[in-house]
């Protein structure tokens, strides 16, 4: 019964793939010919965008005050109120050691303590991207160094609320930025559960 709740890897037959777009910055569109197992004779399209991954970091400190910004997002047209992220652009770099150098160059902190909530693929039917959200505790400042805040990041707004009534604007709908509304309500069911 557990195996059945479990995603697993597969890959169905790609017969033919174009680029149609790639860039410097992280993102590859594609667009593959691929058809069912057993039946190349019915092949059909399917555009992907590939981008390497990111990591959020949702971090508390001891009086349950989580660290916030609020950053421009083009695509969306809106100021979202976010945790802090990146791209896993650094090749090989595992994402705990991406979201620790994202947590110091966004936040000018350091955590004692991390641990994994989530792993998700926030659109699994265009984009192969991955969410790693991480939890950390045990706070500390850190100084970003020689790091500079640049393009949207440069205009970012930090600030600290108390993690209930960030759960508060997640249920009201005020807060919809994904991986955020994932990190405060994975975070609470741990929290009601004691595995905090």
């Amino acid at each position: 019964m557990t195996e059945e709740l479990a995603d697993r890897p597969a890959s169905w037959p790609v017969h033919s793939s174009r680029v149609l777009h790639a860039d410097a910055w992280v993102v590859e569109v594609v667009e593959d010919q691929i058809s069912r197992p057993g039946h190349p004779e019915q092949q059909f399209g399917r555009i992907a965008v590939r981008h390497p991954g990111a990591v959020m970091v949702l971090a508390v400190d001891d009086d349950e005050q989580v660290f916030l910004l609020k950053q421009y997002r083009h695509t969306s047209q809106h100021v979202f109120v976010e945790i802090p992220a990146g791209v896993r652009d650094s090749e090989g770099e595992p994402p705990l050691e991406t979201a620790r150098r994202e947590l110091q160059e966004e936040a000018e902190l350091a955590a004692r303590d991390w641990r994994l909530l989530l792993s998700t693929y926030p659109s699994a039917g265009i984009l192969s991207e991955t969410h790693d959200i991480f939890l950390a505790r045990g706070l500390s400042h850190s100084p970003r160094g020689d790091f500079e805040l640049a393009h949207e990041e440069a205009e970012m707004e930090t600030f600290w609320v108390p993690f209930d009534d960030l759960l508060a604007a997640v249920l009201r709908g005020d807060v919809r930025e994904g991986p955020l509304v994932q990190a405060v309500l994975a975070y609470e069911v741990l929290r009601a559960r004691g595995e905090l």
